[in-house]
């Protein structure tokens, strides 16, 4: 995934901030060779959408497949996957979590980027998920935190709403909904740290690690980073630097979390 430079639109180098904390810990997993045993990994994105996971990672030598519910998303991705020459290496299939088990073959890693949010039960698609991996093979997952999300609707000035997402039950206690990250709602869930690891555990997946993500990049204006030279660089150069610190993972708006069958 390349780096922004003074060329990059605004949107691209937004982008960047939003996607850098992940794509450093996916790239470094397939360097390791931990998820391939030292061969080029079966990769499955869900919800890959238009391939900026899958695309980079097919240029690095691997073969991605694609799994979206968005025909227009797979259109775009396969003419991106053409431009990038990987065309031979990214396939797409219309579907989604619950199609898993029939489209997918044996990876040796999974994406979920922003998937877990919206289906209406994570442990079923989490356990999917699972039956996809080979043994030892990898999960990357990447979730909505819900402690960002009441921070964010506080300083908006949302603060019914930021004390509705505080807690499951209006007594201040788990209420029906911890364990799966609370009901649905137009955002989709959001998850706390304890939430994510009891459903990995439940699923047979076991965390490896827990990366902070999005800790400053929704508090930075977009103007600054349009506008200050340098400043996207620096931005993400800051994110790195506090996604492996325990400290930060409560005001991440993401958690990144690896997991191994």
């Amino acid at each position: 995934m390349a780096q922004p430079t003074a060329s990059s639109s605004a949107s691209e180098r937004r982008q960047s901030v939003r996607t850098g904390v992940a794509w450093e810990g996916v790239r470094r997993l397939l360097e390791a060779g931990d998820a391939t045993d030292g061969r080029q990994a079966r990769i499955v994105d869900v919800g890959g959408g238009t391939g900026g996971f899958a695309v980079p990672l097919a240029e690095l030598g691997h073969t991605v497949q694609v799994i979206d519910p968005s025909p227009d998303a797979l259109a775009s991705l396969d003419r991106r996957a053409r431009e990038a020459g990987v065309a031979d290496r990214v396939t797409g299939q219309q579907g989604d979590l619950s199609d898993l088990s029939d489209l997918a073959e044996e990876a040796d890693l999974v994406l979920c980027h922003g998937v877990l949010e919206m289906v209406d039960d994570p442990a079923a698609s989490l356990a999917s998920i699972a039956d996809v991996l080979r043994p030892g093979g990898h999960l990357s997952l990447l979730v909505a935190q819900r402690h960002a999300a009441v921070v964010a609707r506080a300083m908006a000035g949302h603060f019914q709403a930021a004390r509705e997402l505080l807690d499951d039950a209006p007594d201040g206690s788990a209420g029906p909904g911890h364990a799966s990250g609370g009901p649905v709602g137009r955002g989709g869930r959001r998850f706390t740290h304890d939430e994510v690891v009891d459903l990995l555990a439940g699923a047979g997946l076991h965390p490896e690690w827990i990366h902070a993500v999005r800790v400053f990049a929704d508090l930075v204006p977009g103007s600054l980073l349009d506008l200050e030279p340098g400043a996207t660089a620096a931005l993400v150069e800051l994110e790195r630097a506090v996604a492996t610190r325990p400290e930060y993972l409560p005001l991440a708006a993401q958690l990144h979390v690896v997991a191994r069958r």
